[in-house]
C-alpha cells in the first residue's frame, strides 16, 4: 500500500499485507538509487502490519522505498516536505 501521509513531515506509515508467514525487507532509497535506510528485515507472521519510516534525518526529497517479501516485490514513490 501506499505510505500515509505523503507528501509527511517528520514520518509515515508504511502498510502491507502479507498472505503467508514470510521473510520481509523494506528498505529506502534517494533518487539516484543510494540506499537511506533499512526498515524491515525480518520474518514476519501473515497478516496486515504497519510500520513507521522517521524522515528526520534526511533531507527533503522524493524517496523510493521497496518492499520484498518472499518472490513480490513492491515499489513505491514517497515525498519528504520539511
Amino acid at each position: 500500500m501506499q505510505n500515509y501521509p505523503n507528501p509527511f513531515n517528520p514520518s509515515t506509515s508504511i502498510s502491507f499485507v502479507l498472505p503467508a508467514d514470510e521473510v520481509v525487507t523494506l528498505k529506502v532509497y534517494n533518487t539516484i538509487g543510494e540506499e537511506v535506510a533499512t526498515i524491515l528485515n525480518q520474518k514476519m507472521d501473515a497478516g496486515y502490519h504497519k510500520v513507521e519510516f522517521s524522515g528526520s534525518n534526511i533531507p527533503s526529497g522524493v524517496y523510493i522505498y521497496r518492499i520484498t517479501a518472499g518472490s513480490n516485490t513492491a515499489v513505491r514513490k514517497m515525498n519528504l516536505l520539511k
